[in-house]
């Protein structure tokens, strides 16, 4: 095939310079709307009315290319092409190859399942993309502190509690649950289901600055970006001991441990982790507040490396390692340890993040206070230092 191809998009035809090394013909075509043997579409994928067909007319020099390959580099090259893409016309290599695998595809009319088959010539291509089915998390009515959202993705302020997935111990009331809810429809399908797409995740019992995919497109974006390395994440910590270095960075890997397959650990069979910490505030004798920034995301990453250095986070159930009363040099500091004994969570909060926007590339960034249970025991630090400074007079 040779020249410029004629790009058919719901009857829009418009003539384009060719992008890749290869030519296509790609018709994207809604399923209501009638094509050449949609009939046998229809009847292999099951009841998709609501779903579309990409048609992919193949070019002579992309005889050979593996199926699924080629299928993601034609529709990747339509949509870049297109000033206003639509989400179902951005499919992942792994999101093509599963509907492949489903019977979701024909070449001249025969179905094809195997991803890896051989491109042939001047064969016509012919992918079902369904509509996106229905989570099996269900959407509930739950409040939301909401910093960002538009038709790609949504910024929010997690409270500390909140689960982000569900799973057997929270089925529901989750942060999943919340954002189906609260996005609906504009949620457009991530892997088919229409869900929103978590790139990263908090700790149920970490508060603070996170965002979710509603497109597929943005999810695969974002994806690429936490795996790059290429945001910035900060997060504020109160931790035990007042003994910690102005600055520093915990090079360590994190695996699980041996002894306990529910915590992380420093292991030598761990994946690379990297933190890097800045004093912001010392409370002598209790602990201080540092500002973390992750260069990579594991489990508990920060809890596990504050706590390899010996300075763990406060009310870090898993991690902590709280000071003893038998530290403390007299009863005003007894007491007050007491109270940071007794906070009920570990004291961590996601305080800043910052990113290019997935689809715009518009630098976004967004910083949140901390909530009010860490405020109090930021304060009840504050008032003990103050309050033994004056006894001491």
């Amino acid at each position: 095939m040779k020249g410029r191809p004629s790009i058919t998009t719901r009857g829009r035809i418009e003539e384009h310079q060719p992008i890749t090394r290869h030519h296509y013909r790609l018709l994207f075509v809604p399923m209501t709307t009638p094509t050449t043997n949609a009939t046998n579409i229809n009847t292999a994928a099951g009841d998709l009315a609501s779903g579309e067909v990409v048609r992919i007319i193949a070019p002579e020099e992309a005889g050979g290319e593996r199926l699924d390959r080629f299928l993601a580099t034609a529709i990747a090259a339509r949509n870049s092409e297109d000033e206003t893409p639509t989400d179902s016309h951005s499919l992942s290599r792994s999101r093509i190859k599963t509907l492949v695998l489903d019977g979701c595809l024909h070449e001249n009319d025969k179905i094809i399942t195997d991803p890896s088959a051989g491109i042939r010539p001047g064969a016509i291509y012919q992918l079902v993309v369904p509509k996106p089915s229905d989570p099996t998390p269900q959407g509930e009515a739950i409040a939301l502190d909401i910093l960002f959202e538009d038709e790609h993705l949504i910024v929010i302020n997690k409270a500390a509690g909140m689960v982000v997935h569900p799973a057997p111990g929270s089925p529901s009331g989750t942060l999943v649950n919340a954002l189906i809810a609260h996005c609906g429809p504009s949620l457009t399908g991530i892997g088919g289901v229409m869900r929103p797409g978590i790139v990263h995740r908090l700790d149920k019992d970490t508060s603070g600055v996170m965002m979710a995919a509603k497109t597929d497109r943005a999810h695969q974006r974002l994806t690429d970006m936490f795996a790059a390395h290429d945001l910035d994440r900060r997060y504020n910590a109160l931790v035990w001991g007042s003994g910690v270095d102005r600055q520093g960075t915990v090079d360590a890997p994190i695996g699980r441990a041996e002894r306990d397959r529910k915590r992380q650990a420093v292991t030598a069979k761990g994946r690379k982790a990297i933190t890097h910490w800045q004093m912001i505030r010392v409370y002598p004798p209790f602990g201080s507040l540092i500002e973390c920034q992750l260069e990579t995301g594991r489990t508990h990453q920060i809890r596990v490396h504050m706590a390899h250095i010996g300075h763990g986070v406060i009310g870090d159930p898993l991690y902590g390692k709280p000071a003893r009363a038998s530290q403390m040099p007299d009863a005003l500091s007894r007491t007050c340890l007491g109270q940071l004994r007794g906070f009920g969570r570990q004291a961590l909060h996601a305080v800043h993040l910052g990113f290019a926007h997935p689809l715009t590339g518009e630098a976004l960034a967004f910083s949140t206070d901390m909530p009010a249970d860490m405020a109090h025991l930021h304060q009840v630090m504050e008032t003990a230092v103050a309050a033994r400074a004056s006894s001491s007079r």
